[in-house]
């Protein structure tokens, strides 16, 4: 494990790491982040969410540097809007995800989220994307044919279902259709299969952020995730902190295990490490 002396940056994920079911940052949260700031330690966000919709977590705990969201294709500084680095998914292979989502099984029990511009896109309103808008309150256009979309680059592509089979045998499909070199794949939940550009993922935008704009190494920064999305970013952070309620192989590759998201985790992470 890294020496928590060289820590010079944190970075937190937000759903199931600071904001549990209540979907707020809690007091004792926002207190133990203070304290690390206090220390001279930079905080930052990584986060699958939208620009728009982390924001207010984003400004909860007082963050200082540019915001990675939908899990790094896009990272965006939100007090001058500057975007640093954007990563969408190209539009041809948008359409052939397309191809594999509307054919059988998958055509009419997985709902398909693109999102543009910062805004959410959708076939239709359905119960998955009700529930999906009652915790992020994003933007939405209704839009019918998303093909209509494929004149722009999608930040993201999600594919959710209630279905956990379903969006595993989607998994296992997609890896054998495309190769890591097209496309990333990864999970911020068991119902979320998130799509993006392969370049996109936290431990990227994490190393840019330690890296590119502050100077530091991967032993300068302490990471907390909880899910498959955090694998990258708790790989490369010089202690990499899962999450008490994150799946086993998440824990595994951890330096530390924080108890769950209820108990709030991150405060007993950082009162051991500060």
């Amino acid at each position: 494990m890294g020496n928590r002396q060289n820590i010079k940056l944190l970075v937190l994920d937000i759903d199931g790491t600071i904001a549990g079911i209540s979907n707020e940052v809690r007091q004792p949260v926002i207190e133990a982040i203070a304290e690390v700031k206090h220390q001279g330690i930079a905080v930052a966000v990584a986060t699958g969410r939208m620009f728009c919709s982390a924001l207010r977590f984003y400004e909860a705990i007082g963050a200082q540097l540019p915001l990675i969201c939908y899990n790094g294709a896009l990272i965006q500084d939100p007090k001058t809007n500057t975007v640093h680095q954007h990563f969408p998914v190209p539009i041809p292979l948008a359409g052939q995800i397309l191809d594999v989502l509307e054919t059988p099984p998958y055509r009419d029990k997985i709902t398909i989220h693109f999102y543009i511009d910062d805004c959410l896109c959708v076939r239709d309103m359905g119960e998955d994307t009700r529930k999906y808008l009652e915790r992020t309150s994003a933007p939405v256009r209704v839009v019918g044919d998303l093909r209509e979309l494929l004149t722009v680059e999608p930040t993201k592509i999600l594919a959710l279902s209630e279905n956990l089979e379903l969006i595993d045998k989607l998994s296992a499909d997609l890896c054998t259709t495309f190769t890591q070199d097209q496309l990333h794949f990864t999970k911020s939940t068991p119902t979320f299969f998130e799509i993006t550009h392969p370049l996109a993922n936290k431990g990227f935008a994490v190393q840019y952020l330690a890296e590119t704009l502050l100077g530091l190494k991967p032993e300068n920064v302490m990471a907390i995730g909880d899910n498959f999305n955090d694998l990258e970013m708790l790989k490369y952070a010089g202690i990499g902190i899962a999450m008490g309620n994150a799946p086993a192989p998440v824990q595994k590759i951890a330096n530390w295990i924080a108890p769950s998201i209820e108990e709030d985790g991150v405060v007993t992470a950082l009162s051991k490490f500060w």
